[in-house]
């Protein structure tokens, strides 16, 4: 009765070998199966790579002009629901820097409404300055004048250090 042993390898790409050797007789034979179908080349892999890297300051553009808008839309929503809380803002400003807000909230809202879609950050960034500066006198009235802007607070690039 012959013996053949049979054995398969199989790579990390996806290569079968298989061999089978007839232990009786000593011959073998081996057979090396790839599938390059559906694989990617090395010139279509670097092409993309190209295309990733072309395409990555256009990605982060735009990162940038989502986040602005977000927070310009953040800012403006919560600003209102502040204002219209009674329990809360709402209830500590009288009715006419309430309407000023709100008006400039709804300014803000149309804005966005017409100008979104083709806005860069800088301009969302420029409606939300506006906004805070409408919004900021009004509230700091309640604290006595204390603190900074309304928004996200502006850190300087390098830590300061107190002398000793």
């Amino acid at each position: 009765v012959p013996q053949i042993e049979v054995s398969f390898e199989l790579d990390a790409n996806g290569i079968l070998k298989v061999s089978a050797g007839d232990k009786g007789t000593g011959k073998s034979e081996s057979i090396t199966i790839t599938n390059d179908k559906g694989r990617l080349s090395a010139e279509e892999i670097e092409r993309m790579v190209e295309e990733a890297e072309k395409y990555a300051e256009e990605d982060k553009a735009t990162r940038q002009r989502i986040e602005s808008r977000n927070g310009l839309e953040n800012y403006a929503f919560s600003l209102k629901n502040q204002v219209n809380d009674e329990d809360g803002l709402g209830g500590k400003i009288d009715e006419d820097d309430k309407d000023t807000i709100l008006d400039a909230v709804k300014q803000v809202q149309d804005w966005l409404d017409d100008n979104a879609a083709d806005a860069t950050a800088e301009d969302f960034d420029e409606q939300k300055e506006k906004l805070s500066n409408v919004a900021y006198p009004i509230t700091s009235k309640l604290y006595g004048g204390a603190g900074g802007a309304g928004g996200m607070p502006d850190y300087d690039d390098e830590p300061s250090h107190d002398e000793l």
